[in-house]
């Protein structure tokens, strides 16, 4: 059985291929450099600690560079830290598989894909259907789509997270449509499809993603609106359609109202809008709640969930 970086407890000695997620450098009392590294795996990430750094090592352990550890796990202020004896860079003679160095959505990128073909087929808008066709057919929004998080720390933070995010929202969407018969079907469905089709563009990469520039300066949910009307143009869909209008409101409102500061450009005016936000939030918490509680030791009760911005109880 494969064991990965968090698996290893106070004591045992770690030889592993990883990820660099972040560096800093510091200096010692005896004057001699050092970095604090943060390295990942498919579990997750965890502090390592590298003593006397030479000028050679300082620049070839990058972010985002893959490394090859020989290091010891110790314990400091009660959690877990890799102390490094020797590091070097991996060769492409290691054939490093990406899925072992960052985590990864349990489901199977071509079972999410599938539902999501499905669910665009049974649009009954040839609009909207159409717009949503259109972005899929760019190679690199598909590729994006298909491996992509759906944010860098929050929730669905792994490997092709945001398109687990899309397919659950679908689902928990069908489940409820039958009791709001107000909330336009093919609205809702584009709205679960194209909501965070910004994130392509806000987050840098989906190895070690960061924001990007335009993320910050724009944020995803403009970034998409502004996807949304470049395929209507190309299309020659009015941008005045009201389906149109109805999914850029949803997109634009989809962070709740605007007094609460959370990015939404408008509040929700609709029936499906105001649906569409509370789907988002159920989804965003509880993939968030469900990954502190899986980090959690065995002998730990409670644990803070930045999501919640709040401590939660693991229960029975």
């Amino acid at each position: 059985m494969t064991k990965y970086l968090l698996d290893y407890q106070e004591g045992e000695r770690v030889v592993a291929f990883c990820l660099v997620k972040n560096k800093e450098a510091g200096v010692a009392s005896n004057q001699s450099e050092y970095l604090n590294l943060e390295l990942g795996d498919r579990s997750g990430t965890i502090m390592a600690k590298l003593w006397d750094v030479s000028p050679e090592m300082k620049e070839w352990i990058a972010v985002k560079s893959v490394v090859k550890i020989d290091a010891t796990v110790q314990l400091y202020r009660g959690k877990k830290q890799l102390v490094i004896q020797r590091i070097r860079p991996a060769a492409a003679s290691d054939e490093v598989a990406m899925e072992s160095l960052i985590p990864v959505s349990p489901v199977p990128v071509d079972e999410l894909w599938a539902k999501l073909e499905a669910t665009v087929d049974s649009l009954k808008s040839n609009t909207l259907k159409a717009i949503i066709r259109e972005a899929l057919a760019t190679e690199e929004i598909r590729d994006r789509l298909r491996h992509y998080p759906a944010g860098v720390r929050m929730h669905h933070n792994y490997y092709h997270g945001l398109l687990e995010h899309i397919v659950s929202l679908l689902t928990a969407a069908q489940s409820l449509l039958p009791l709001y018969p107000q909330v336009d079907r093919d609205v809702l469905y584009a709205t679960c499809i194209l909501h965070d089709i910004g994130k392509l563009y806000e987050l840098s990469d989906p190895i070690a993603p960061d924001y990007t520039t335009p993320g910050q300066l724009i944020g995803h949910l403009v970034m998409g609106v502004e996807m949304v009307s470049g395929i209507c143009r190309k299309l020659d869909i009015p941008l005045g359609d009201a389906e149109v209008l109805h999914l850029k409101h949803c997109i634009l409102s989809h962070h709740g109202e605007v007094e609460n500061g959370w990015g939404s450009a408008v509040s929700g005016k609709t029936p499906t809008a105001v649906l569409f936000h509370y789907l988002d939030q159920i989804d965003s918490k509880i993939n968030a709640l469900g990954q502190t509680l899986a980090d959690m030791s065995e002998d730990e009760e409670w644990a803070y969930a930045g999501a919640l911005r709040r401590k939660v109880w693991r229960g029975y």
